[in-house]
């Protein structure tokens, strides 16, 4: 089955800050995936820990048998994860990705489901893949505290509701684009900064006629590290789709 995709170029953009412990076993995971076309970009912000040390050590391992399968990308302003993500992703397209996945360096996105993404959205056409965990058969770490799955529930009803889309998990930050749906939206034309990214990407790529099927996943609770979650990206979270709705009216 994988024969089908060994020529379909597909990056992986995998924003880092201090994710020195989990960067190794994250980057050897995704290089093993049987896909031939398959690149891993990292976009460190300058992690104090030498996150980005440790990934240029990385990429020099990986790259020393022939093929460029990894590369950094250093950024020196920590302005947020929307905006590292518009590095990368914008990068990827340039030097010729085919499709683009956007996956934490923390473990809790499932590298074993990339090549199911490419497969579904090869196969149909559409232009965005979410690794969803609010369709039938999606799941949510048993470790999640009660509150944190309510909130993240509410988050996803209350940005469907008010940008009305049938997209069930709009927030979700584990997804897969074609190159020529990123390129219609233009990146660098969107306005969050934070989390919140996640949500006006998919807004913004339906509103323009792209598809999105959503596929089940299991989200795992990070093993090392702490989350850059923060009551500041709450709250702009909160606020993106008002302004979303108000501004596309």
């Amino acid at each position: 089955m994988m024969d089908r995709f060994e020529d379909v170029r597909v990056t992986v953009v995998m924003p880092t800050y201090n994710e020195a412990a989990n960067l190794p076993r994250m980057a050897e995971a995704v290089l093993q995936l049987p896909l031939t076309g398959l690149h891993l970009k990292v976009v460190d912000d300058s992690s104090p820990d030498g996150t980005g040390r440790i990934a240029e050590e990385l990429a020099e391992k990986y790259n020393s048998d022939g093929p460029h399968r990894m590369s950094v990308l250093h950024r020196t302003a920590k302005d947020g994860l929307g905006r590292a993500y518009v590095a990368g992703m914008s990068a990827a397209v340039d030097e010729g990705a085919e499709y683009v996945v956007q996956m934490d360096a923390d473990g809790s996105h499932p590298v074993e489901a990339v090549p199911r993404m490419l497969g579904t959205a090869v196969a149909s056409g559409v232009g965005l893949v979410v690794g969803s965990r609010y369709v039938e058969g999606g799941s949510l770490d048993e470790d999640w505290g009660a509150h944190r799955v309510l909130l993240s529930r509410f988050a996803n009803r209350y940005a469907r509701t008010v940008l009305g889309t049938k997209i069930r998990d709009i927030t979700a930050g584990f997804n897969l684009w074609s190159a020529a749906t990123l390129r219609d939206v233009d990146l660098h034309s969107l306005d969050s900064a934070g989390y919140s990214f996640q949500v006006e990407l998919k807004y913004k790529a339906v509103r323009a006629g792209h598809s999105a099927v959503e596929i089940p996943i299991r989200f795992e609770e990070r093993t090392e590290g702490v989350s850059k979650m923060t009551l500041r990206t709450q709250l702009e979270s909160a606020l993106v789709p008002v302004k979303l709705r108000l501004k596309h009216k």
